[in-house]
C-alpha cells in the first residue's frame, strides 16, 4: 500500500486494516491502529510502520485509547514466503524465547547478524524487538483476560524477570501492568487462575464451517468437537496442554486453556490462531473471489470462509499420509487406532485422555498398528522416523518450495500430500489441489472445469487466494463418499 492508501484507511477509520500496519504520530509520540477513533493526524506528522515493534524501536508508545496490540495479526506473514514472513511465523510460535536469535537464524539459514540486518531493513525492527513486541502482546491479553498474578503473567508471556516485564509494559503502553488490567470491561468475570482469552479476528468468520471440519476429523481421546466448539490435548515444549476454542453470543472467539508450563501460552495462542486462520483478511478474499461469476454464489453462501491450519506440523504430515485416497471416516478410524495404541496417556483435560503419538513411537511401532498396503505403512513410518531423527524438518517457518521438494522426496508422498501439508502447516493462501476428488466434484457443481489441467488453469485467475478457492470447492462438493479425504 502507498502512503496515500494507508492515509485514506486511517482517515476513514477502516478496521479492515487493523493489525496490517500501525500509524505513528510525531506530534504526540504514540502509534495507533488504523481504526483509532482519535482525530486523524496531519499527513506531515504521520509515519506508517509494518509492525508495532518498528514503532517501538523508533521511540513511539502504544495508544491507550485503541490499544493497537489488541488488533488481529497481519495476513501478510502468510502471503509472504520471503525470510521476513517466515521469521514472523517462527517468532509468533515462540522460537526466539526457546532458542534465542541464533536458533531463529539457524532455522532460516542466516547468521544472527545478517538476519538482524535483514529484518531491520524489511520490518524496521530486528528479531529481539519483534519478539519483545510479541511478549508485550501476550502480556496484554493475560492482564486483560485473566486474573493471573503479575508474576505469572510475566513468565507466561516469556519475560525473563518481573522487572523486565514491568519496564516493557510501561514503555510500550505508557501504563503499569495494574493500570492496564484495570482497563478491561467491568462486566467481565474471571475465574482466579483460569485462562480464558478473547482472540481478535476480522469478520466475517465462517465458524460453523470450522467447527464442522474439526468435528468430522476429531480423533477420540485427543480431540472433541461440537457444532460450537473444538478442544484438544497437545504436546508443547513445556509439556501437555489442553485448549478449547469456542464462539460466544457476540461472535467473539474464546480460547480456554490449561497448561503444564505457563511459558507455552504464547506458542499456544499462535497455534490456535493459525488453526482457525484468525489472521486472514476475509473481506479481501471474498471480494477477490466474488469477482468471478462462478464463485459469487459460493462466497455469498459462505462469507468469511477459512482454511484450517495445523496445531502440530509433524502430526499434520502423518494425518495427511494416512488419509491419502481414503474417506474422512476411514482416516479417522485409522488415526484413532494409532492413537489408542501409541498415544501417551495424560491426565484428563476436559475429556482428552491422550496425546497424538510421538514421531519416534510411530517410527518404531507404527507397523504393528497400521493397516493397509505395506508400502503405505512403510511410507508413514519412514516419514515419522525422518521427523524424529531430524533428517526432515517441518515447521511453520519453512520456505514453501523447499518444504514441498523435501516432502516429494519421501516415498509415498505425492503432489496432493505435499501441497495439502503446505496449505495447512504454512498457512499458504495460494494452494489449489486439482487432484483432490472432493475439490473436483465441487468445481463441477460450481460450473468450473473439473479435470486437473483445466481446474489448475482456471484457478490461476484467483491467485493469491487459491487456498480459499479450494475451501469453497470442498464446501460445494455434493455430500457423498469419496476415495480421497482431506484429513
Amino acid at each position: 500500500m502507498s502512503f496515500d492508501e494507508r492515509y485514506r484507511a486511517i482517515d476513514s477509520r477502516d478496521a479492515r486494516f487493523d493489525g496490517q500496519f500501525v500509524t505513528a504520530v510525531r506530534s504526540t509520540g504514540i502509534y495507533c491502529r488504523p481504526s483509532c477513533p482519535a482525530r486523524t493526524p496531519k499527513p506531515a506528522n504521520v509515519t506508517f510502520y509494518p509492525t508495532s515493534a518498528a514503532a517501538h524501536e523508533a521511540g513511539y508508545r502504544a495508544c491507550k485509547r485503541c490499544l493497537p496490540e489488541a488488533a488481529p495479526g497481519s495476513p501478510e506473514w502468510n502471503l509472504r514466503s520471503d525470510t521476513a514472513g517466515r521469521a514472523m511465523r517462527l517468532i509468533a510460535d515462540g522460537v526466539v524465547e526457546r532458542e534465542g536469535v541464533p536458533g531463529l537464524a539457524s532455522r532460516l539459514g542466516y547468521s544472527p547478524r545478517h538476519l538482524t540486518r535483514l529484518l531491520t531493513a524489511e520490518l524496521g525492527a530486528g528479531p529481539l524487538a519483534l519478539s519483545r513486541a510479541q511478549r508485550a502482546h501476550t502480556a496484554r491479553m493475560l492482564l486483560v483476560g485473566t486474573d493471573l498474578p503479575a508474576a505469572d503473567v510475566a513468565f507466561s508471556a516469556g519475560f525473563a524477570s518481573v522487572r523486565q516485564f514491568n519496564d516493557t509494559i510501561r514503555e510500550v503502553f505508557g501504563m503499569t501492568p495494574l493500570d492496564l488490567r484495570a482497563r478491561r470491561r467491568a462486566h467481565e468475570v474471571h475465574v482466579p487462575g483460569a485462562i480464558d482469552l478473547v482472540l481478535p479476528h476480522r469478520g466475517p468468520l465462517d465458524a460453523d464451517g470450522l467447527f464442522a471440519w474439526m468435528s468430522a476429523r476429531a480423533i477420540p481421546g485427543v480431540e472433541t468437537a461440537t457444532a460450537t466448539s473444538f478442544a484438544r490435548a497437545l504436546r508443547l515444549p513445556g509439556g501437555p496442554v489442553w485448549f478449547e476454542l469456542r464462539l460466544d453470543e457476540a461472535g467473539r472467539v474464546h480460547l480456554s486453556a490449561r497448561l503444564t508450563h505457563l511459558g507455552d501460552l504464547a506458542t499456544l495462542v499462535s497455534r490456535a490462531r493459525r488453526l482457525f486462520d484468525l489472521d486472514a483478511d476475509p473481506l479481501a478474499v471474498d471480494e477477490a473471489l466474488a469477482e468471478h461469476p462462478e464463485l459469487a454464489p459460493l462466497v455469498a453462501a459462505v462469507p468469511g470462509i477459512r482454511v484450517p491450519g495445523a496445531a502440530d506440523p509433524h502430526e499434520m504430515l502423518i494425518r495427511a499420509m494416512i488419509g491419502q485416497q481414503i474417506t474422512v471416516a476411514a482416516a479417522r478410524t485409522a488415526l484413532t487406532r494409532l492413537t489408542d495404541e501409541l498415544g501417551e496417556p495424560v491426565e484428563t483435560f476436559e475429556g482428552a485422555t491422550r496425546l497424538f503419538p510421538t514421531m519416534a513411537a510411530i517410527a518404531e511401532h507404527g507397523h504393528e498398528v497400521l493397516r493397509g498396503p505395506a508400502a503405505r505403512i512403510r511410507a508413514v513410518t519412514g516419514a515419522a522416523a525422518a521427523l524424529a531423527d531430524g533428517s526432515l524438518t517441518l515447521t511453520t517457518g519453512d520456505d514453501g518450495a523447499e518444504q514441498r521438494a523435501a516432502l516429494l522426496a519421501l516415498p509415498g508422498v505425492g503432489p496432493w500430500t505435499a501441497d495439502y501439508v503446505r496449505m495447512r502447516v504454512l498457512g499458504d493462501p495460494d494452494v489449489v489441489l486439482p487432484g483432490d476428488v472432493a475439490v473436483r466434484a465441487g468445481a463441477a457443481a460450481a460450473g468450473i472445469p473439473s479435470d486437473p489441467a483445466g481446474l489448475t488453469a482456471w484457478a490461476a485467475r484467483t491467485a493469491p487466494w487459491r487456498s480459499y478457492l479450494t475451501a469453497h470447492l470442498w464446501r460445494a462438493a455434493p455430500a457423498r463418499p469419496t476415495r480421497r479425504s482431506t484429513p
